[in-house]
């Protein structure tokens, strides 16, 4: 037995780095999987790996209102229903607070921010009437520490956090458990881009930042998801799930 067996569930972002690892995990625990993002041929390639009967893919940016109606659409016409949502799509920037240009700051909050709010608004009713479910918003653990060179990237975290509360408060009535995963450092193409530095060289820098002494695989960040999506978290929302190696209880941030 999975522990998604009988549920559907729709990631975004889920074409590589921890959305991929939710679709292979969460198909692997019984879950009929939609997966969303912009590259497309990356996740067609997943969906097809991991099978049709198990896994479909929608092109999705999520700062597009109308996109995720058909998203939503797509998902209960192909699997039936629409049982739990992974908001993971984001994006990262770097860029100092003075020299952060308007445009770019809206686009971290279109696509962070609005896409969070937007998926929640659609997959919420579906959610209701496949009886209740959940919704996990990815945030970060920079929502509750700051972190320099990231001011639109915090922001919008600290957003997600916040609207996490609020739609777990209103949602709860419904069956809906809504909770934020807060990942650190991880090993993905955000702070990874195109894997340029090898794993024990990210080992050896975060060492240097995290308790743990390493940085973390998007793997761990897969199974938190899965806990928050499953059963083995029923008395669990509203809550910011810090999964980080210790660097929050660090009390400092370093660079």
């Amino acid at each position: 037995m999975g522990k998604l067996d009988g549920r559907v569930v729709l990631i975004t972002g889920a074409a590589r780095g921890q959305g991929e690892q939710e679709a292979r995990l969460f198909a692997a625990e019984g879950a009929k999987v939609v997966l969303t993002d912009v590259l497309d041929e990356a996740g067609e390639a997943l969906a097809k790996e991991l099978g049709d009967a198990t896994a479909r893919y929608f092109p999705l940016d999520v700062g597009e209102e109308d996109g995720w109606d058909e998203a939503v659409a797509f998902t209960k016409r192909v699997f039936g229903k629409l049982d739990g949502l992974v908001n993971n799509a984001g994006i990262a920037p770097r860029s100092d607070l003075v020299n952060t240009s308007l445009a770019q700051y809206e686009e971290v909050v279109r696509v962070n921010q609005t896409g969070a709010f937007l998926g929640m608004r659609a997959a919420a009713p579906e959610l209701a009437a496949a009886g209740g479910g959940t919704i996990v918003n990815t945030a970060s653990y920079v929502a509750l520490s700051g972190l320099p060179l990231c001011a639109a990237y915090a922001a919008t975290k600290g957003a997600i956090v916040a609207m996490t509360r609020v739609a777990a408060l209103e949602l709860a009535g419904q069956g809906i458990r809504v909770n934020a995963l807060c990942p650190g450092g991880v090993d993905t193409a955000m702070i990874n881009p195109g894997g340029r530095a090898s794993r024990e060289e990210m080992d050896a820098y975060f060492g240097t930042l995290v308790p743990l002494g390493r940085v973390g695989r998007p793997e761990e960040m897969a199974r938190v998801a899965l806990f928050l999506s499953c059963d083995d978290s029923s008395y669990i929302t509203g809550q910011p799930v810090v999964v980080d190696g210790g660097w929050l209880a660090v009390g400092q941030v370093r660079t």
